[in-house]
């Protein structure tokens, strides 16, 4: 069994930044070698929406359009933990943010939230226009 926990949310003004961090851990000593270890968001009457993505092995990464340029994915494998850093906020990124892993890391699926195996409790973003 892998666990989740993210911190590091907040209330925050329009265009500040934060940083969200998510630590895996495994009771059986598993590694994170491929995961693919995504961000998603859900904001209230909302579905949940995909934020980004990074793979484990390599640190490539994933990003959805609403997002790209404002917020970078990064991970510490030495720590498992995956970072979200938000910047340039704006009152439309306010939700829950959760961290999801996947075990398998596959490109076509990062954006799908029924491939993750894995998820967090959330933590809440909110941005004050």
């Amino acid at each position: 069994q892998v666990q989740l926990v993210e911190s590091g949310g907040g209330l925050v003004q329009a265009g500040g930044s934060l940083r969200l961090s998510c630590a895996a851990s495994a009771a059986s000593g598993r590694t994170f070698s491929n995961y693919a270890m995504g961000w998603f968001r859900q904001a209230p009457g909302k579905e949940r929406e995909f934020v980004g993505a990074i793979r484990t092995s390599v640190g490539s990464t994933t990003y959805a359009d609403s997002v790209k340029g404002r917020f970078t994915i990064s991970r510490d494998n030495a720590k498992n933990t995956v970072y979200l850093q938000m910047n340039s906020l704006k009152p439309e990124d306010t939700a829950v943010y959760y961290c999801a892993a996947d075990r398998n890391y596959e490109l076509g699926s990062v954006r799908i939230r029924d491939e993750y195996d894995y998820w967090g409790q959330g933590t809440q973003v909110t941005v004050s226009s």
